[in-house]
């Protein structure tokens, strides 16, 4: 099966020009001024953007928690993502407390199973890591699947202690995997969360104003500093703020393989949009919106 372009503008990361492309069985085969041959589908792009299939590495399909599950099931969200020239999704997969880790793959497997309009891989959010694990992640490495992620947020149902994170680390690093972190500090906000519900700030505002940026500046300071214990990369899943983004920076400046990934609401969006009632609720996620201060710090990031 060949598949011909014609006179469309390809944008990548690096270049801009007008080029032909031509597809053969899924696969760029030719890019080039003009392309002669006999192909069974020739698309006229005319006036028309022709980028990379896009990789979303952080996506919630079917996700349940906090007593409901995300909006998007594994065909809706995927047809969306192809709209939008996502080619590539890699899902989070969970791991229940008392769970194996292949468990928790086999039902994500389960739900994807023949929904999919793009391709898709998983990460797997991790919960119970004890020594006795590592075979297992390894198996699991084997397969594919190479990332893990865990929580220092979300205490009772997906928080990892400091020595839980520090085994998984070793266990990764020891095989060329790689831990994700959501890094805030949620004992610590937990505590901060009960004095505001005590004085009966609920608005949707006070989910921002109980995740101050310090918290999760120390959460990706204490990933980090728990990484390089363990002699393994890390990689600080949506950070949302200048205060977080610095450790980063501090930590590559020594050397040490920290990376990070911020989220388009993070850099487009920020606390002011919460306003006053309950309509700022479609503005709730964790880490919060920030103020407006760190979105010129984070695009910053993003060429680091």
């Amino acid at each position: 099966m060949k598949t011909l372009i014609k006179n469309g503008r390809v944008v990548t990361a690096v270049d801009d020009y007008t080029a032909e492309i031509l597809i053969e069985d899924e696969t760029i085969s030719m890019i080039g001024k003009q392309i002669d041959i006999d192909a069974d589908v020739v698309i006229n792009a005319k006036n028309k953007l022709v980028i990379p299939g896009g990789i979303d590495p952080h996506t919630h399909m079917e996700l349940p928690f906090g007593g409901t599950q995300s909006s998007d099931d594994f065909f809706t969200g995927t047809r969306a993502a192809a709209f939008g020239g996502t080619t590539t999704i890699i899902d989070f997969a969970v791991q229940t407390k008392g769970e194996s880790m292949i468990s928790g793959v086999d039902a994500w497997h389960k739900k994807a199973e023949g929904k999919c309009a793009i391709d898709y891989g998983f990460h797997l959010i991790t919960t119970d890591f004890e020594d006795k694990h590592t075979e297992e992640m390894y198996t699991l490495m084997d397969e594919g699947i190479t990332s893990f992620k865990l929580f220092m947020a979300y205490p009772g149902v997906f928080l990892a202690d400091d020595a839980t994170i520090f085994r998984a680390m070793s266990a990764a690093g020891e095989r060329g995997g790689l831990i994700c972190m959501h890094a805030e500090n949620g004992i610590v906000i937990n505590e901060i969360i009960k004095r505001f519900l005590a004085d009966g700030r609920t608005a949707p505002k006070y989910h921002a104003l109980t995740r101050p940026t310090i918290a999760e500046a120390e959460g990706v300071h204490r990933a980090i500093a728990i990484a390089e214990m363990a002699e393994s990369p890390v990689y600080i899943v949506h950070l949302s703020c200048t205060d977080a983004l610095n450790k980063v920076r501090e930590a590559r400046d020594r050397g040490i393989p920290a990376f990070a990934e911020t989220c388009p609401q993070y850099l487009f969006h920020s606390i002011e949009d919460y306003g006053d009632d309950f309509e700022g609720a479609r503005y709730v996620m964790t880490p919060p919106l920030r103020e407006k201060h760190n979105q010129a710090e984070l695009w910053k990031g993003l060429k680091m």
